[in-house]
C-alpha cells in the first residue's frame, strides 16, 4: 500500500489508469448480460427508444403516451447510448455503468484534494468494493447518474471552499452547472438536498462569508440557463405538466404513500449497512475519528462530509416513499470518510478497532452459512445453488483473510485481504445473482414469442396489468386492459380509449376476427374463458404470467 501511495504528482495519471481498469471490469463486464427487468429498466430504456423512434426528445413517452415522472437527461444520454450501441440490454445499462465508473474517479479526485493520494486510493478501493454501490450501477436506473452529478456537484463546492483555493471560480461555476444538471436528472432535489448541505454546513462551521465569494450572480444565471430550457420547453408543449411534474411527483410523493413504497423510517438503516458491506461495519471508527478531529478543531471537510450524508439520509428516511437506490448518493461521502479513517491504520495496527473487526468476521461466517443454507430453506430462491455457493465461498474466505489479518494486527494486511474478496465478489457477484432475480421480473421471452409470430394489424394486450418490456422487445404499443400503473397520468391526456379498455371492450375484441397476443396471469384464464365464446391458444409461459391469442 505504501508503494502504491508514495510518489510524486507524476503519480495521478498512473493511479487513475490503474482504478479505471480495475472498476471498468466490474461495472462493464457483461453488462449486456440477462434481460431488463420491470418496472424500472424496461421504462428507463422503452422511453429513450420511443425518443428515438418519434423524433421528439422534449415530451417523455412511455407506450406511447406522455410520461413526466422525470426530467429528460438520463433519457437523452441513454437514446444516445441506444443509437451507438443498438437497442439492447448493454446500450440501455451504459448510462448507469459509465455513471458508477466515473463517480469512482471523481472520488478519488476529491479526496486527492482534500486529504491526500493515499487517501484518495483508499476512499476509491472501498467505494468500488462496496457490493450495492457496484450493483445497483449494473441497472438501468437513474440513481447512478444522480450520484455522480451529486458528487460532482457538492465535491465542486468543497474545493471551492477552502481557504487559498487558487480556481475557486471555476469549482463554483462546476457546482452551479452540476445541480442544473440533477434537476434534469432527477427534478427539485437537485437544488434541495445541495442548499440544505450547504446551509448546514455553513451554520455548523460558521463560514457565512463563503456566501460572498460563491458567485451567486454568475452562477445563479448559469445554474437557470442549463436547466430552464427544457422545462420551458416541455411545458408549453404540455400544459399540464408543470402541477405533475413538480407538485404530484414532488410533494405528493415525498408526504405521502401514494405511490406504494412506504417503509419504516430506518428502512435505510439495514440498507446502507448491508449495500456498503464489509466496509459499513467500520462506520462507528469513522465516528470516532470526527470526533477526534472536532476536538482539534481539524474537521472542516469532514464536516461537510458529514452534512452530506446525514442531510440525504434524513431526508429520505422521512419520505412516504422510499427505495432502495434513493440513498446511493451518500456513497461517496462515506467512501471518503472512511478512506480517512483508513489511511492512519494501514501503516499501522488497528487495535482502536478490534471489536469492529470481530463482528466484521462474525457477520462473514454468518452470512456464508445463510447464503450456503438459502436454496435449501426456500421453495423459490432467488439465487442459484450454484451462486449461493460461489458467495459463500467467497464470504468465508473473507472471514479466514480477517481471522489472520487479526494474528498481527496490521492494517494493511486487513485493508488488502477485504479488498481483495471484495473485488472479487463485485466481479461474479451481479452475474451470479442477476439470472435468478431476472427470472423472476422479466418478460422477455413472451415478448420475442409475440414479436415472431405477430403480423401487422395485430394487437398486443396486457390483462389486469403493465408488463414495462412488452412494449420495448415487441416494438409494439400494447394495449392495456383495465390497469394503468405507471401510465395513468398518459391515459387521460387526449383521447387514448382505445389503447386504454375496459374488460366489455376486451371481450368484444376477443371474439371479433382481430387477432390478439395477450399477456395474462394464469388465474385470470378461468374467468376470461367464461366471458368469451373464444378458445385461447397459448403460446409459452413464464412463471405465472401465459402469453395467449384467439387466433
Amino acid at each position: 500500500m505504501d508503494t502504491i501511495c508514495r510518489g510524486s504528482d507524476n503519480y495521478k495519471i498512473r493511479d487513475c489508469l490503474i482504478l479505471f481498469s480495475l472498476f471498468a471490469l466490474v461495472f462493464f463486464i457483461q453488462l449486456g448480460r440477462g434481460p431488463l427487468m420491470v418496472p424500472d429498466e424496461a421504462r428507463y430504456a422503452e422511453i429513450p427508444r420511443e425518443m428515438i423512434e418519434r423524433g421528439d426528445f422534449i415530451t417523455p413517452h412511455l407506450n406511447y403516451v406522455k410520461y413526466f415522472d422525470k426530467p429528460a437527461l438520463y433519457y437523452w444520454l441513454t437514446a444516445l447510448s441506444l443509437r451507438l450501441f443498438g437497442e439492447n440490454e448493454f446500450a440501455a445499462r451504459f448510462v448507469s455503468a459509465l455513471s458508477g465508473l466515473l463517480g469512482i474517479l471523481l472520488t478519488w479526485q476529491i479526496g486527492r484534494k482534500i486529504y491526500g493520494r493515499r487517501e484518495a486510493m483508499l476512499s476509491a478501493l472501498i467505494l468500488g468494493t462496496s457490493i450495492g454501490y457496484v450493483a445497483q450501477g449494473r441497472l438501468n436506473i437513474i440513481d447512478m447518474l444522480l450520484t455522480f452529478l451529486m458528487t460532482a456537484t457538492l465535491g465542486s463546492f468543497l474545493l471551492a471552499s477552502r481557504e487559498g483555493e487558487p480556481r475557486k471560480g471555476i469549482y463554483y461555476h462546476l457546482f452551479y452547472a452540476g445541480a442544473a444538471l440533477m434537476v434534469l436528472a432527477k427534478g427539485l432535489i437537485g437544488i434541495a438536498l445541495p442548499a440544505i448541505i450547504i446551509i448546514l454546513y455553513l451554520l455548523l462551521c460558521r463560514r457565512w462569508g463563503l456566501l460572498k465569494e460563491m458567485r451567486l450572480s454568475t452562477g445563479i444565471a448559469l445554474f437557470f440557463l442549463v436547466s430552464a430550457p427544457w422545462f420551458i420547453m416541455v411545458s408549453v408543449r404540455n400544459p399540464g405538466f408543470g402541477w405533475f411534474f413538480f407538485i404530484h411527483e414532488h410533494f405528493v410523493r415525498f408526504l405521502s404513500t401514494e405511490h406504494k413504497r412506504y417503509q419504516p423510517f430506518w428502512f435505510f438503516i439495514p440498507v446502507l449497512m448491508g449495500c456498503m458491506f464489509p466496509w459499513s461495519c467500520f462506520l462507528p471508527a469513522c465516528v470516532a475519528r470526527f470526533c477526534n478531529q472536532v476536538r482539534n478543531r481539524r474537521a472542516e471537510p469532514d464536516i461537510f462530509l458529514w452534512a452530506w450524508v446525514v442531510v440525504i439520509f434524513v431526508f429520505f428516511s422521512l419520505s412516504g416513499s422510499k427505495l432502495v437506490p434513493y440513498i446511493l448518493p451518500t456513497f461517496p461521502a462515506l467512501a471518503l470518510l472512511m478512506g480517512g479513517t483508513f489511511s492512519s491504520l494501514v501503516g499501522g495496527t488497528f487495535t482502536k478497532i478490534r471489536w469492529q473487526v470481530y463482528i466484521l468476521i462474525t457477520a462473514f461466517y454468518a452470512g456464508a452459512i445463510g447464503i450456503l443454507l438459502y436454496p435449501h430453506l426456500t421453495d423459490e430462491p432467488r439465487i442459484s445453488l450454484l451462486g449461493c455457493s460461489v458467495i459463500g465461498g467467497l464470504l468465508f474466505c473473507e472471514g479466514l483473510l480477517t481471522v489472520l489479518a487479526t494474528r498481527s494486527a496490521q492494517g494493511r494486511e486487513l485493508f488488502l485481504g477485504l479488498c481483495a474478496i471484495s473485488y472479487i465478489l463485485c466481479v461474479v457477484g451481479p452475474t451470479l445473482v442477476v439470472d435468478q432475480v431476472e427470472e423472476t421480473r422479466s418478460w422477455k421471452e413472451l415478448a420475442l414469442v409475440v414479436k415472431e409470430n405477430a403480423r401487422p394489424g395485430d394487437m398486443v394486450m396486457s390483462f389486469d396489468f403493465y408488463p414495462q418490456d412488452l412494449t420495448f422487445y415487441t416494438r409494439r404499443r400494447v394495449i392495456v386492459v383495465d390497469a394503468t400503473g405507471d401510465l395513468e397520468y398518459g391515459s387521460t391526456q387526449g383521447d387514448q380509449s382505445s389503447w386504454f379498455i375496459g374488460y366489455q371492450k376486451f371481450y368484444m375484441l376477443w371474439d371479433s376476427p382481430q387477432r390478439l397476443f395477450v399477456v395474462i396471469h394464469e388465474n385470470d384464464i378461468p374467468g376470461l374463458i367464461k366471458s368469451v365464446r373464444t378458445p385461447a391458444r397459448r403460446l409459452g409461459r413464464k412463471r405465472d404470467v401465459v402469453l395467449i391469442t384467439n387466433r
